[in-house]
């Protein structure tokens, strides 16, 4: 009878199980850890980065051993951004760009936010994924924020879709606000919301 039933399940060729499974784009993993900064340091000077990966297995691997802001001590920024994009204003993926926030309070509830937003990046689940340059998650003392950056700030119709998306991906109903770099990089206190979903 084993027989019979196994003789009804189709063989795969070997290597058609050992085929990595390609992703759209590759990505980049980047850390900075602002803990302990350098008296006189720039902005970005403890920006590190970390991993390019193209491939479901690869992002699996490196998620699992590492890449959870909750194993990461207050101050850290963690970063995954498209491959070739620094995570920094200057970048001109980013210059004239904006981000998404979202704040928690809670690590487990940071750590499922980043892996579903992380999940739907490198899935391509978003329709306009060509606005999208990466996701930060900054690990505090009190508060954690996760931030989606975004290309062009101006162009309403896609932040708000994209808006919109994330806020189905990471499963959440408090309202989540979108700000231009330009308004961080002039305003010392926190920059006005120019979006809101």
């Amino acid at each position: 009878m084993a027989s019979e039933v196994a003789a009804t399940i189709p063989e795969f060729p070997a290597e058609a199980e050992k085929q990595p499974h390609k992703l759209e784009r590759k990505w980049t993993f980047w850390f900075d850890n602002q803990s302990k900064p350098k008296q006189g340091a720039a902005w970005g000077s403890s920006l590190r980065k970390g991993y390019t990966f193209d491939t479901v297995e690869e992002f699996w691997c490196l998620y699992d051993q590492i890449f959870r802001p909750s194993k990461f001590p207050a101050n850290a920024d963690f970063h995954l951004f498209k491959a070739g994009v620094e995570p920094k204003w200057e970048d001109p993926e980013c210059a004239n760009g904006g981000k998404w926030t979202v704040t928690s309070s809670k690590k487990p509830d940071l750590d499922n936010m980043w892996l579903s937003t992380l999940m739907a990046l490198i899935g391509e689940q978003f329709d306009d994924a060509d606005e999208i340059c990466g996701v930060v998650a900054s690990v505090r003392q009190k508060q954690d924020k996760l931030s989606l950056w975004t290309k062009t700030a101006a162009n309403e119709a896609a932040q708000m879709g994209i808006g919109r998306k994330w806020k189905e991906v990471i499963d959440t109903t408090d309202k989540i606000s979108y700000g231009f770099h330009d308004d961080s990089r002039r305003e010392s206190r926190a920059p006005r919301s120019r979006y809101q979903v």
